[in-house]
């Protein structure tokens, strides 16, 4: 074929990242535009699609200056998971889409979970309701505002709408279609059930494609705008999780990646359809055509950036780790409950805040960030333990995400967990998946598999300290008590 590039668009929470990847898997480029984001009331968070869409024509045309844009040959989109996009009758946004990690929907994720019953939603879409899912949003915004939902004419999930304006097709990938509470994830269609539940029309949800499927190309419009040529193959893509598992290599039976971005996850693919019965971890298509669990936190390594910037007024990360040595690892009096801004897996509890608890007259500034980075390795191992009472045996995971990048989380997360930690050779996670995914759908590699097994590599190994793990293993029996001892004062004090 004579053209050899393809684009990764990672559609994240605080920016777009976009990549320029060739045959090989070498990274030609790499540009990242910001967008804004916007809390109307404590615990809201919002987005304007618009504001995506104009960082993504911004950043693909910064991404192909010097390079052929000629060569191009598909384009992938990963994007954040479970945003509410809403279009009216003419494709215009009716409102901001509602994020992830908003807090709203308290009311309407507990009467999901009693009335129509955790049995009945976990039957009909493997999962349970959590406040963050897309089918609590709808619920919201039919009682809340009645009017927007009147207009809806279709449905679609953030990544979707990038993939819409390039192409004019409303599409969703399985992935990311399974965290909406509006998929059969077991049998990879929309549940009519839930539909009825939340009020709309199969005719208002987007058409669902496998990841790598080609959900068609380029309009116009846009390949004129952009400098690309109309045959650019523009895939389905997938939720920002799967498509970083897609990057890491975690396909097929029983691989594991941790993320540690804004929020941290716990991702483990599978060869077969499988749920957790106590649903605290979601049980989700795989961008490889298969299926994963998933245990997710809405906040990791925005933890760290709340203290360093908000409290600390700093941005030296660095810094504020150097005197966090080995001998105090497994070590440290003070504790911190990651949930600023409420939890999910495995607590599913949107009442819960950030917590510090052993604060003594001798803590010190490092003691605190000590705690904040334990905190969430403490917290990622809480989904972990989920999956060994279940028979999961994970062996070993790769690590990604900001947070990957600090060399004393990874020692942290090694040892809490007690796993050998690898390294991919790209920090690029859901971008890099994304493009990758592309590849498939234009042809050069005949599955996701085949491609992860080409081109997804790691740098490091970080091996676990015996000594430090059994320092941390007696520290995590004693975090696990604080949030059962404090869940009750959170409803009072929020």
């Amino acid at each position: 074929m004579n053209r050899s590039t393809f684009i990764g668009i990672d559609l994240g929470t605080s920016a777009v990242k976009l990549l320029l990847l060739d045959q090989q898997g070498t990274i030609l480029n790499t540009v990242s535009r910001e967008h804004p984001m916007y809390f109307p009331h404590p615990g809201w968070s919002e987005q304007d699609p618009a504001d995506w869409w104009t960082a993504v024509q911004d950043g693909v045309k910064a991404l192909l200056t010097g390079f052929e844009a000629a060569k191009v040959a598909g384009i992938g989109v990963g994007g954040q998971m479970h945003g509410l996009v809403t279009l009216d009758a003419n494709d215009e946004i009716i409102r901001n889409a509602i994020l992830w990690n908003d807090g709203r929907t308290a009311e309407e994720t507990a009467w999901l979970n009693t009335v129509i019953g955790r049995d009945k939603l976990s039957a009909l879409t493997a999962n349970i309701a959590f406040a963050g899912f897309t089918a609590p949003k709808l619920l919201w915004m039919q009682k809340h505002e009645p009017e927007n939902f009147a207009r809806i004419a279709k449905i679609m999930l953030p990544k979707d709408y990038i993939n819409y304006k390039l192409t004019g097709v409303h599409s969703c990938d399985f992935s990311d279609a399974s965290g909406m509470l509006l998929l059969d994830v077991e049998h990879k269609r929309w549940s009519k059930e839930m539909l009825d539940v939340c009020g709309v029309s199969e005719s208002q949800m987007p058409q669902l494609f496998e990841s790598y499927e080609v959900i068609g190309t380029l309009r116009p419009e846009i390949s004129a705008a952009l400098g690309l040529s109309t045959d650019v193959k523009v895939i389905a893509g997938a939720g920002d999780n799967a498509a970083a598992a897609v990057g890491t290599g975690t396909v097929g039976g029983g691989a594991c990646n941790i993320s540690l971005g804004t929020s941290g996850t716990i991702f483990i693919s599978s060869d077969r359809f499988g749920v957790d019965p106590g649903n605290a971890l979601h049980a989700f298509a795989h961008a490889d055509g298969n299926y994963h669990l998933m245990g997710c936190m809405l906040s990791a390594a925005s933890c760290n950036k709340w203290l360093c910037e908000e409290i600390l007024k700093t941005t030296d990360y660095v810094a504020e780790q150097a005197d966090i040595t080995d001998d105090r690892l497994g070590n440290n009096r003070v504790f911190f409950l990651p949930y600023l801004m409420g939890e999910r897996s495995p607590i599913n509890d949107t009442d819960a805040r950030g917590t510090f608890i052993g604060l003594s007259m001798d803590t010190t500034r490092a003691d605190m960030v000590q705690a904040v980075l334990e905190g969430v390795a403490f917290a990622i191992r809480d989904s972990f333990e989920v999956a060994k009472s279940i028979g999961i045996c994970v062996e070993r995971s790769k690590l990604c995400g900001g947070g990957a990048k600090s060399p004393l989380w990874r020692r942290i997360m090694a040892n809490v967990l007690n796993i050998p930690l690898e390294l991919p050779q790209t920090e690029e996670g859901p971008g890099y998946g994304a493009a990758m995914l592309a590849m498939v759908g234009c042809g050069e590699y005949d599955s996701a598999a085949d491609c992860a097994a080409a081109l997804a590599r790691t740098t490091e190994t970080i091996e676990p300290d015996p000594e430090i793990s059994a320092r941390y293993e007696a520290q995590y029996q004693k975090f696990r008590k604080i949030y059962p001892s404090v869940r009750n004062l959170f409803k009072e004090i929020k």
